[in-house]
């Protein structure tokens, strides 16, 4: 099972994969272009954001994190981990009250959690389709998945609300369909 293999990390291992995850991501165009990264706060042996966070934050970047509210989730700018505390099922959450602004004229740059995805992108989260349902509100963002290798399995069950992200993201493979925000 991926969420067992994801425990089994260390930490060492874990903080080296995702620095090549991210390090990968910090290359791409729609990174560097971005004005603003949504990203998810990783917990329980998820790929690590915090090499994208301070990089965006040293490069001058707002960067927001989603907090679950009621059947939602919206994002807030952080500028700091102090802005974050334990929240929705236990997993980070933003404690500030500045919500992102949600501007067409923004570039947003999204980063995906997911338990499981399939080569085709597929995607498994948690369950409550919470990014499926924010993805499906703002289809203009630019969303890329972080996964581990072992997490891309042969085929992810789907139904007609998921939405895939443009970009998967993997230490040794970048699976994508850059066609679809041309």
């Amino acid at each position: 099972m991926v969420k067992e293999r994801r425990r089994e990390l260390s930490e060492a291992v874990l903080r080296e994969k995702s620095a090549a995850i991210c390090a990968a991501v910090m290359e791409m165009p729609e990174f560097l272009t971005a004005d603003e990264i949504f990203v998810y706060m990783d917990c329980k042996g998820e790929v690590s954001t915090k090499p994208l966070i301070e990089a965006s934050w040293r490069l001058g970047k707002k960067v927001a994190a989603p907090k679950v509210e009621g059947e939602d989730m919206r994002y807030y700018y952080i500028s700091s981990y102090e802005d974050v505390e334990d929240g929705y099922f236990h997993v980070p959450e933003p404690k500030t009250a500045e919500p992102a602004v949600e501007e067409l004229a923004k570039r947003v740059l999204l980063i995906v959690p997911g338990v499981g995805f399939d080569r085709e992108r597929n995607r498994c989260g948690y369950g409550k389709g919470f990014y499926d349902r924010y993805l499906a509100a703002h289809p203009e963002y630019v969303t890329v998945a972080l996964a581990f290798d072992f997490q891309i399995v042969d085929e992810v069950p789907t139904r007609p609300e998921d939405i895939r992200p443009i970009v998967l993201m993997t230490e040794s493979r970048v699976f994508s369909d850059v066609q679809s925000k041309r």
